[in-house]
């Protein structure tokens, strides 16, 4: 199986101003174990950490395992973490090499192994430069390959904005063109039913007209004969009423009865005068009584003087 290879460079807390690269090779996974290989560009150690040892070391931190090799990934493999959280030191008179995780104040070492001195480091500098290059070739394929995708990406951008402006203009022309229509077949229903009011309307008027004359009609003959019965009312009224009898004298003249004779007054109830003055409205409108003149004054006086005179005269005569 191909073993998986990480490189990165890191500074011991002895000797920060030495720059060493360190590279973790493993099979599976980083759990089954590792190997490791340390150079500062002039001597080169290795060593290995097997499974066993990892499994021991997350007993003694009381650690769940999983959790014990995802901090060993984090400290030697990914290098997320800020520089300082992750420390690593080295002696090189016994060849221990260290790493521990720093909490604020508090640090604890996750892991420590002795290293061998590789007694040819020329062939281990060279299998990491050897390494450095194949990673920086497949970086180069990856990027090369990205880049045309790319390509590829914007120009299928490209043309789904066309095929999209396209679609817009056909959308509006579409819109346009129905709203157009809609606006026709609006018109051409509005000016039916413009018609079909007209017609109704025609249709109802000879009918209300109708109903106007015949309610016209009911009105006359209902007052017509409410009229009748109050003349008959008035009738039977004026047949009951008692006609006063005077004494004549057998000596009494024509001339006489201008001055005995009562004033003649309108014998009918005044509520018949109260029903028909409504009536009477427009004939008494046109008829208005002229007040007699002063000479006609004169003229009736001197006449009812000389009849009283001339009647005097003949009591007296009688007498």
């Amino acid at each position: 199986m191909k073993m998986e290879h990480n490189m990165s460079r890191i500074h011991m807390v002895s000797e920060p101003s030495i720059i060493y690269f360190l590279q973790v090779s493993w099979e599976k996974d980083l759990g089954s174990g590792f190997d490791i290989t340390l150079t500062d560009g002039q001597s080169a150690w290795n060593g290995t950490v097997t499974a066993s040892e990892i499994s021991r070391e997350a007993d003694d931190m009381a650690m769940e395992r999983d959790k014990y090799v995802d901090e060993l990934r984090k400290a030697l493999v990914l290098r997320t973490e800020p520089a300082n959280v992750y420390k690593f030191d080295f002696s090189k008179e016994n060849c221990h090499f260290s790493y521990e995780k720093s909490l604020k104040d508090v640090s604890f070492i996750l892991g420590s192994l002795n290293l061998q001195k590789v007694s040819s480091p020329a062939e281990v500098i060279r299998e990491l430069m050897s390494y450095c290059l194949d990673c920086m070739a497949d970086q180069l394929a990856k990027n090369r390959h990205l880049q045309r995708e790319n390509e590829m990406l914007q120009r299928d951008w490209s043309d789904v904005q066309k095929r999209l402006e396209e679609c817009v203009t056909a959308k509006e022309n579409l819109e346009a063109d129905l709203y157009k229509r809609f606006v026709l077949v609006l018109n051409e229903k509005k000016g039916k039913i413009r018609s079909l009011h007209k017609l109704l309307k025609q249709a109802q008027q000879p009918e209300k007209d109708t109903q106007d004359e015949r309610e016209s009609v009911d009105d006359i003959q209902s007052q017509k004969k409410r009229e009748a019965a109050y003349d008959e009312s008035t009738d039977e009224e004026s047949e009951n009423l008692p006609v006063p009898s005077k004494a004549v004298p057998a000596n009494f003249s024509q001339n006489d009865s201008i001055i005995s004779s009562p004033d003649v007054t309108d014998i009918a109830p005044s509520r018949k005068k109260r029903q028909r003055l409504q009536k009477k409205v427009d004939t008494e409108a046109q008829f208005v009584p002229q007040k007699p003149t002063l000479q006609e004054k004169e003229k009736v006086e001197c006449i009812l003087r000389e009849d009283k005179v001339e009647v005097v005269v003949r009591i007296s005569n009688c007498t």
